[in-house]
């Protein structure tokens, strides 16, 4: 008992990505890279939810849209930060379903905010139905792509975290980046159609211009992913630690770079300034019931810069965009 008890505690101690022990100094730095990068990343979706709930920017579809990203970049952070190098087993199998899921839900959203811009721009449809297809998709294409390497018992440890392991390389590619690379592919040619149709309205190019960013920064983030499994692929046996630094640096940034992207609108950090964040908390803050005597509907503490007509259910035409020469078409089936 006492030597089975030493070996479990030994296998426990053992850095499975390198297979040397815990303490090798290349351990130490991948697992709190890996930490800390998935920090950073939980801290960015922290400020976006934030942001949303305190501005009320949850809507119109495109906005819930927004809000929907956010939580699975947020869920999708946690499971890079959950955890030290597992070995074999339910935790192991857990964290890489929990990665799968939401990395998956996380580009989906992605995917749909660009399809539901191009509808809106490009095609002028109004995409008020479509929001549980959307919600249906989002969450159901996940739940089949994260399933079906567990059913066939593909997880385990696959460097710094749990993943398909290393004795499944096409499902590694098959599952994950050879959709997620084809789809960013069709997503910057639908951005390359939005902008020309954006150009010729000049009130649309500027706000069009962050969302473009959306596609690009998980090509960014999963180039090095990416080239660590290639090199995983062809030296199973020999994992570069580089390359796998590298990746624990990018792959966990989704939630902190979608952050980014949502700072680079230039409008949300008008609405930020000290003075708009203290009417926006005393919105949020006062009993409406208690002043409602004063006006029939609900009262809002607003300066010029801060109203926002979504706030209103009856007003939220679901458009992403608007321009006086755009309409909207509802084009049933």
């Amino acid at each position: 008992m006492e030597s089975q008890n030493s070996k479990s505690t030994s296998n426990d101690s053992r850095c499975v990505f390198f297979n040397t022990d815990s303490e090798d100094y290349r351990c130490v730095v991948i697992l709190t890279v890996k930490r800390a990068t998935g920090t950073f990343s939980l801290v960015g979706c922290i400020f976006m939810l934030l942001v949303i709930w305190l501005l009320r920017r949850y809507h119109s579809l495109a906005q819930k849209m927004i809000l929907s990203l956010t939580v699975a970049a947020f869920f999708n952070s946690v499971a890079y930060v959950m955890g030290d190098s597992h070995p074999e087993g339910s935790l192991c199998d857990f964290q890489a379903y929990w990665l799968t899921y939401f990395d998956w839900s996380a580009l989906a959203w992605v995917c749909l905010i660009t399809v539901n811009l191009y509808l809106n721009l490009v095609q002028e449809i109004s995409t008020n139905r479509y929001e549980k297809l959307y919600h249906l998709m989002a969450w159901g294409v996940p739940l089949v792509m994260a399933s079906l390497p567990l059913l066939k018992g593909y997880y385990g440890p696959a460097g710094a975290w749990c993943w398909i392991t290393d004795d499944h390389v096409a499902w590694r590619f098959g599952i994950w980046y050879v959709p997620l690379f084809s789809l960013i592919f069709l997503m910057i040619c639908c951005y390359a159609r939005i902008i020309c149709v954006a150009n010729a309205r000049v009130s649309l190019a500027e706000e069009i211009k962050p969302l473009k960013w959306y596609p690009s920064v998980y090509l960014v983030v999963s180039i090095f992913p990416l080239i660590n499994r290639l090199h995983n692929a062809f030296y199973p046996k020999d994992p570069s630690f580089l390359l796998t630094l590298l990746h624990v640096l990018s792959a966990p940034l989704h939630g902190l770079a979608n952050a980014f992207v949502f700072g680079l609108d230039r409008d949300w950090w008008s609405l930020l300034s000290p003075t708009g964040m203290q009417l926006a908390l005393q919105s949020r803050l006062y009993d409406r019931t208690l002043i409602g005597e004063y006006h029939p509907g609900a009262v809002r503490y607003t300066q010029a810069d801060l109203v926002d007509l979504s706030d209103d259910d009856d007003n939220d035409t679901n458009v992403l965009f608007y321009s006086p020469d755009m309409a909207l078409k509802d084009r049933g089936p």
